[in-house]
């Protein structure tokens, strides 16, 4: 018997998931953990642009709200990945996951796309947030080594994440 995913409830405990990240799981000053780009692209494709960014933009404003000092600095880097998710998921998984307004699953396309896909809105933004956040006060050699640790610590947790969120189809 096949259980229906409920995406909007897993959605919200990740969201959750992410406030405790932030608020418990400072590793050091040089990572910054999240798992919110991870949670961006695996909206359904059903979902179009804009209201993918109304709910990345609210997703930031509540781990900002909740977790984050800085009002705004994660619903800032949110919108953006929600703005380049379909390009980006026409571009790695191909023109046939929008047309027919299919899911992205592990089982059809492989974990290397989901990694590569993953990768990207990573970079998308940890780049937004590490500039928004540094605002031209820390050295370029402090945002490069935070850059490129944190996207390596978010791309494991965000693969987790992506395992979670996205449908487990055979096709």
């Amino acid at each position: 018997m096949k259980t229906t995913q409920h995406f909007g409830l897993l959605y919200v405990m990740a969201a959750i998931v992410q406030i405790i990240i932030c608020n418990y799981f400072h590793l050091s000053a040089y990572i910054t953990l999240s798992i919110l780009p991870a949670m961006i692209l695996c909206i359904p494709m059903n979902v179009g642009t804009v209201p993918a960014m109304l709910i990345a933009f609210g997703s930031g404003l509540a781990v900002d709200a909740l977790a984050e000092g800085l009002i705004g600095l994660n619903a800032l880097a949110a919108v953006p990945v929600a703005f380049f998710r379909k390009p980006l998921v026409r571009l790695i998984f191909g023109e046939d996951v929008i047309e027919r307004e299919g899911s992205i699953s592990f089982r059809k396309y492989g974990p290397l796309k989901i990694s590569a896909a993953v990768l990207v809105v990573q970079a998308v933004f940890l780049a937004i947030y590490i500039m928004a956040d540094g605002a031209g006060t820390r050295p370029f050699w402090f945002n490069a080594a935070r850059f490129g640790a944190s996207v390596a610590a978010g791309w494991a947790l965000s693969m987790v994440t992506a395992g979670v969120l996205l449908p487990d189809d055979k096709k």
